[in-house]
């Protein structure tokens, strides 16, 4: 009941606070006078309302894993064409996919040459936050896992369904950051996967972090190791940050000010006249120790296993150290698509990352400067300069 108690009264009283300093009408009226309607709107609708809006069919389905999570999942219905399916990275969720419009964003694309496409929702996120049994806000066992278990019981859940539901052999498998690293996960641990899937895209792929960058690195640091056994559940999907940063322009401009610094500052590429659509779906939330278990890969300089200290690694481990995760068992074949000016997915520790890999059939490290963490997924150019070469390799080895 702790990390409810706090979170309420965190958010009771930042409510408070907010309301005092910006009254309700103040952010309405600075959102009214700087974005369009339909951008404010959109900031307000869910995954299915957003497709639904721009006229795609879509169904929202539900996949409970081995050990009682309920995943919800949103399908741009194409009927008995090839299953694609995508993963968001950490605070995010399927919207990251379709929130920049048909025109631009990869989910659309693939729907438009001939995919049926399914976006995935990692427990604990806005439309994942739900068990068969466990309460997420009054049962702390809920929230017990982090991304290794994304990998090995949400992604195996997620490709049985998709395939099942499409009586389909195989499936593409896009993934974003986390969404990325629990597929390392799921591959190595269980290497059957690997013969359920026809092709691996990896964009801002994340293993290991040695040599991630962002200036905000410290501060994520501290918040944890001071948070550890307090907060579990981290920035869970409200319109409280939303406010906050629509507020005047000052807030507006040192929100962005953070997320430049977080995932690398493109401002040329990036379509930021979208960026209550952005806040709007993120952060969805995630847990405490996904972000803690990043944390230790950066000090560890490996791609391991949750370290939970001496004495409980001998117990869940058998040995003093958390062990490694073989990567040599990911045979699928691997894009990896990857930019100079990614403050949380270093150049060089993706470089690492596919000299451990056995199958790395592409290996892109975009030439443009500019190009951050998200650039390859939301930017105005993305299409023409990654996702059609994307596209082209998922039909190269659906084909084969």
């Amino acid at each position: 009941m702790f990390i409810i108690n706090l979170q309420n009264k965190f958010r009771k009283y930042f409510f408070i606070i907010i309301s005092l300093l910006y009254p309700v009408h103040t952010i309405a009226s600075y959102l009214s006078n700087t974005y369009q309607k339909d951008i404010i709107k959109e900031s307000f609708l869910d995954t299915a309302q957003l497709i639904k809006r721009y006229k795609y069919p879509v169904e929202t389905h539900h996949v409970i894993t081995t050990d009682g999570y309920i995943l919800g999942v949103h399908r741009i219905v194409n009927s008995g064409k090839p299953p694609v399916l995508l993963m968001h990275g950490l605070l995010d969720s399927s919207a990251t996919w379709i929130l920049t419009r048909p025109e631009t964003a990869l989910g659309y694309y693939l729907y438009d040459k001939g995919y049926d496409v399914w976006m995935g929702n990692a427990r604990g996120n806005r439309y994942s936050r739900n068990h068969t049994f466990l309460n997420p806000n009054t049962d702390l066992s809920y929230w017990r896992f982090s991304w290794h278990e994304i990998g090995l019981y949400d992604l195996s859940a997620l490709i049985d369904y998709v395939l099942a539901k499409t009586d389909y052999k195989k499936l593409t498998y896009f993934g974003h950051s986390q969404g990325t690293t629990a597929f390392w996960v799921l591959c190595s641990l269980k290497p059957e996967y690997n013969n359920k899937i026809s092709f691996m895209h990896a964009l801002g792929p994340v293993a290991f972090t040695a040599n991630m960058r962002t200036s905000l690195l410290g501060v994520a640091q501290t918040f944890t190791r001071i948070s550890k056994n307090k907060i579990y559940e981290l920035l869970p999907h409200n319109h409280y940050l939303f406010n906050l940063c629509f507020t005047s322009r000052m807030m507006e401009t040192a929100c962005l000010e953070i997320a430049h610094q977080l995932l690398g500052r493109d401002e040329q590429n990036i379509n930021y006249t979208l960026f209550p659509i952005i806040l709007g779906h993120i952060p969805a939330g995630c847990n405490l120790k996904q972000l803690d278990h990043y944390l230790q890969l950066i000090e560890s300089k490996r791609f391991c296993r949750y370290d939970y200290g001496f004495e409980r690694n001998l117990k869940y481990y058998g040995q003093p150290t958390p062990p490694d995760y073989p990567l040599q068992n990911v045979t699928v074949p691997v894009g990896l698509y990857y930019t100079y000016n990614d403050e949380l997915s270093s150049e060089v520790d993706v470089k690492n990352l596919a000299a451990h890999l056995p199958n790395v059939v592409e290996d892109s490290l975009y030439p443009y400067k500019k190009w951050n963490h998200v650039t390859m997924l939301w930017g105005t150019n993305a299409r023409k300069l990654a996702h059609k070469r994307m596209l082209e390799l998922t039909k190269e080895f659906i084909s084969k």
